[in-house]
């Protein structure tokens, strides 16, 4: 049988990756994009026109347009990759958060019943450590209680114990991935990781004074996005329907991947004092380049996760050193460079095209 895969979250840095990999293996791909006058497709747009790679409109606070698309498509897969995944965004927009990561899980599951897919189609969702929250213990692993410590938290919870509620009450072949923290070149801007590098790139290049940050010391399992969606993939390849941790088992401070972002971007940092009065400082010239904000910390914030991938690796034969800390922080970094490069370069063309307009020398 051909396998049909459906994305939701199609156009996030995950989506974009799983549908890479998937089209790689043969699946016919499909993906679920929302309608909006903006275009957020950037991170797909090199996969459309291809024959196995079709989008379509629908929502996930939309249990019509959901159980319509899977009705059509009769996926033999679905990815559950959407979601209001700011955790400082969700204690600003709890209701939203909750209607999509809670809510949303819920109606991918009755799209599924509805059609009757329940014994053809198998289910992944997207969960998260932010589940461990307040952690209880370290490192954490499939048997960690949960103590979630955000409203992003909370409703990621609903959505893990809904996809075991429905496995158990319906045989229903569907599985939760909790993902600890993974990056890439095509995180969102607003993420904290890709905050640093954007702004080592641009403070390299002249166009930026100082990066502002939250909590240097929090502590997070940083890995490869690139390489946890493969762990996705093989969670639905495994015989029986199972939740497992994706991670590194390898854990860094907020502190340390600025310090390495930096260090790519050609400028070495010494830090200086503690707490809000904490700085970064550029070796080379003796300027402030990193400052702590209190804008940028959280209500309540998690400051250890720490994963422990032995069952993903075990039972998956999931490889999670593929990619090293090093190498994700010197990719995205080197990324930033040359895309801060490229916008200076097009800021010239803008000026001297208004220039030239101006003076009457082109029309």
């Amino acid at each position: 049988m051909n396998k049909k895969a459906l994305i939701t979250g199609v156009t996030g840095q995950d989506g974009s990756f799983l549908s890479e990999f998937l089209l790689a293996k043969g699946y016919e791909v499909h993906g679920i994009i929302r309608r909006s006058s903006v275009d957020f497709r950037e991170r797909i747009a090199h996969l459309e026109g291809k024959p196995n790679f079709h989008l379509h409109y629908a929502d996930m606070g939309d249990s019509m347009s959901l159980v319509k698309l899977v009705g059509k498509v009769q996926p033999t897969e679905i990815y559950n990759l959407a979601a209001q995944s700011h955790v400082q965004v969700s204690f600003d927009a709890p209701e939203f958060t909750a209607d999509v990561d809670a809510v949303g899980v819920l109606r991918i599951l009755e799209a599924v019943r509805t059609n009757h897919l329940e014994k053809s189609c198998k289910i992944y969702q997207a969960s998260t450590s932010e589940l461990y929250g307040k952690v209880e213990e370290i490192p954490q692993n499939e048997q960690t209680p949960f103590h979630p410590y955000s409203p992003y938290a909370v409703a990621k919870l609903y959505g893990y114990w809904i996809v075991k509620e429905y496995r158990e009450a319906y045989d229903m072949f569907c599985c939760s991935g909790i993902l600890f923290n993974h990056e890439s070149e095509r995180r969102g801007e607003t993420f904290v990781t890709r905050k640093i590098t954007l702004a080592a790139a641009r403070i390299a290049q002249g166009n930026q004074d100082c990066l502002y940050l939250g909590n240097l010391d929090s502590k997070r399992d940083w890995g490869y996005a690139k390489d946890y969606v493969e762990c996705m993939w093989l969670i639905l390849q495994h015989p029986t329907p199972e939740d497992f941790v994706i991670a590194t088992g390898v854990q860094h401070t907020v502190r340390e991947f600025a310090t390495l972002a930096f260090h790519y971007a050609g400028i070495e940092l010494r830090w200086e004092g503690e707490g809000i009065n904490e700085i970064g400082i550029d070796v080379k010239t003796g300027r402030t380049v990193v400052a702590v904000s209190e804008d940028f910390y959280r209500p309540t914030d998690v400051v250890n996760l720490l994963g422990d991938p032995t069952k993903a690796k075990t039972e998956l034969g999931w490889n999670p050193s593929k990619t090293s800390f090093e190498e994700l922080v010197r990719l995205m970094t080197e990324h930033d460079m040359a895309k801060v490069a490229g916008e200076g370069v097009a800021a010239k063309v803008r000026m001297n095209l208004a220039e030239y307009l101006e003076k009457g020398i082109v029309k």
